[in-house]
């Protein structure tokens, strides 16, 4: 490859259920499906729309081969979009982009975890949010490794091509971590300071196609604010140094 874009899906009404949640004190968040089943918010179909005429005005040439998370939020995004930028690519779907499985974990909101399971809240601190795998769950390591075997396979099926991911926020932080090769300890700094925007297009390029990635663009919404759709920040939690 010698483009990379990826983009966060726009706002999911899991994100607003579970912002609400952590914003009252509660300990469970209130969505109505499991989390592959997530659909988009209102907000979150007008964020796919505007990012569809952000990509319909890319030259034919310079068309993206698209990949996506089968999460029902990532497919609605992408779908929405290339019906909006007249794409024909129908989108690939592949579960290493899929969002980290939380486990036990599922749809409790941080006091929640505290509350009801104290010795798992304990653990967390200790070791960090990269090596911090809660029962029935993934660490960010172990999404790595699913990460690194799906960019193997993009080199290989899209060579001198621009690929597109549409796929979740933490999947994009720790594509940062491959591609620049970070620490631990500079990843978990950037995740305690940047919140993936919802509908945000960051691009890795490398003209060659082989050696280094530069990193042109992260987190940028600048089509969203154009066009006066809501730009909206649902970001998990910033503890996430081990301690």
């Amino acid at each position: 490859m010698t483009e990379l874009l990826l983009v966060r899906h726009g706002e999911s009404q899991g994100n607003v259920a579970a912002t609400t949640a952590h914003q009252s004190g509660a300990h469970a968040i209130n969505v109505p499906a499991r989390d592959a089943d997530v659909e988009l918010s209102g907000a979150g179909r007008e964020q796919s729309l505007a990012l569809g005429r952000l990509l319909a005005g890319f030259p034919a040439d310079r068309r993206a081969a698209v990949w996506s998370s089968p999460y029902l939020r990532a497919r609605q995004t992408v779908e929405l979009a290339i019906h909006t930028g007249g794409g024909q690519t129908q989108p690939l779907l592949d579960e290493r982009l899929r969002d980290r499985e939380l486990g036990i974990l599922d749809m409790l909101t941080s006091a929640g975890v505290e509350a009801r399971l104290p010795q798992e809240a304990e653990r967390r601190r200790w070791l960090g949010k990269f090596y911090y795998r809660p029962p029935g769950g993934e660490s960010w390591a172990d999404v790595v490794l699913r990460l690194r075997t799906l960019l193997a396979d993009l080199d290989r099926l899209h060579p001198g091509q621009r690929v597109l991911l549409v796929c979740h926020d933490a999947v994009i932080l720790l594509f940062r971590y491959i591609l620049e090769g970070l620490t631990e300890r500079e990843l978990l700094d950037i995740a305690a300071s940047s919140a993936i925007l919802n509908a945000s297009v960051s691009r890795f390029v490398r003209p060659g196609g082989t050696g280094p990635w530069q990193l042109e663009s992260f987190n940028m919404a600048d089509h969203l604010m154009s066009e006066g759709v809501p730009v909206t920040e649902h970001a998990g939690d910033t503890n996430v140094h081990p301690r």
